[in-house]
């Protein structure tokens, strides 16, 4: 399957026949895993309409040079800067040209003069127009520029003339795209990862909590995205950014916790619980504060859901991956928690040298393996936790 998970592509059409076809790209871009800008010339939407490919793309489209909504009005700026992939399709004669010399009139235009990104064209137009010197030596000043030429295709046009000149056909333009990428070894799985501690309310000002810090989620969330996964990211109150593209939903308590993953089953391939989830909560919540009257004070408390154990017992269950923060007998207590709640994986650890550490040590644990992981910094921890993964799916 084609994969552009967590790319961003700037789609530009200019003013051909061929434009309609966006429609069906745009479709096919997201469909693949892609978000999808869109800028148009104002020819371009005398050929499909702008609320079409904003209804498409799920983006307001992009028309004007200068745009008093964006930032500092610098609209071509910030879609410049933000787009991994700039493909124009239907790319006309006109604008080839355009481009070639450098002018900047227009948002499409001044977009490819700003950005860093890739960037690809999709030639349109006319057989004769292909066929002509002005367009072949234009054409050659990009290709020598580092474009990306998609096409054209041959056939009938438009205008009844036979020969080169045709857009490709939108199957062709996606494949081409994601060909421009590295595919990651996790490319198109679909992860949910829980993360932080959660808080349990004792009364308006106090909680019970813990001292998870979030890091090693959060670690997770980011690699796991730069091997192409989709990530979403359940986070307990943290203090941490959040990951390049990665979907997070924020929770403090246990019982939030386990509704938002349940709601993010769908489609899950790869479900890594390494929230510190607070195994009890008080069975009553004060409205007001507590105040200091006794010299002790008992609190009554109940057993918090076991979100992992929930989700391992699933029908349709993703592959579940556990981490056992532990004290004393770290291997053996982790395999214990394995078997019990089912899991396909469990990474231990010592929870007093991992809490707020930027570093780990983890013994990854399977029902018939046992590996030890070099100690290191979680982001490269993380890393290798997730290449045991994808190895385990591509075993399955």
């Amino acid at each position: 399957m084609l994969s552009l998970t967590n790319k961003r592509i700037l789609l530009g059409i200019t003013g051909g026949i061929a434009a309609y076809k966006c429609a069906e790209l745009t479709r096919l871009l997201i469909k693949a895993g892609a978000e999808v800008r869109v800028g148009m010339t104002r020819a371009a939407t005398e050929f499909i309409t702008p609320l079409t490919m904003q209804a498409l793309s799920g983006q307001r489209v992009h028309l004007d040079l200068l745009d008093s909504d964006a930032e500092a009005a610098m609209g071509h700026i910030e879609l410049a800067r933000w787009a991994d992939l700039v493909l124009i399709a239907p790319a006309t004669a006109d604008f080839i040209a355009r481009i070639t010399l450098g002018q900047a009139d227009d948002i499409l235009s001044t977009m490819v003069l700003a950005t860093s990104a890739k960037i690809a064209i999709a030639p349109a137009m006319n057989q004769a127009m292909w066929a002509d010197d002005s367009t072949m030596t234009n054409l050659n000043v990009l290709i020598d520029r580092g474009y990306n030429i998609f096409g054209p295709a041959e056939g009938e046009q438009a205008c009844g003339d036979v020969g080169p000149g045709r857009m490709m056909e939108p199957a062709q333009l996606l494949e081409l795209s994601a060909s421009l990428f590295e595919t990651g070894e996790l490319a198109g799985k679909n992860f949910v990862i829980t993360g932080g501690p959660t808080q349990e309310a004792i009364d308006p000002v106090r909680f019970i909590s813990n001292h998870s810090s979030g890091k090693m989620a959060y670690a997770l969330a980011a690699e796991a995205v730069a091997a192409g996964a989709k990530v979403t990211l359940i986070s307990g109150p943290v203090n941490l950014p959040t990951p390049e593209s990665v979907k997070r939903i924020d929770v403090i308590t246990a019982a939030q916790m386990l509704v938002a993953t349940h709601e993010a089953m769908k489609g899950c391939d790869v479900f890594i619980g390494v929230a510190a989830v607070a195994d009890y909560r008080p069975v009553e919540v004060a409205t007001q504060k507590i105040k200091k009257s006794e010299e002790q004070m008992q609190l009554t408390l109940v057993k918090n859901p076991d979100i992992i154990s929930e989700i391992a017992q699933l029908e349709e269950k993703p592959f579940v991956v556990g981490f056992a923060a532990e004290t004393n007998d770290i291997v053996s207590n982790g395999k214990d928690k394995l078997k019990r709640k089912g899991l396909d994986m469990l990474f231990a650890n010592n929870a007093t040298e991992t809490f707020n550490s930027d570093s780990i040590v983890v013994t990854a644990l399977t029902e018939t393996s046992e590996t030890e992981l070099k100690p290191g910094n979680k982001n490269v921890v993380a890393r290798n936790m997730l290449q045991l993964i994808a190895a385990a799916l591509n075993e399955r």
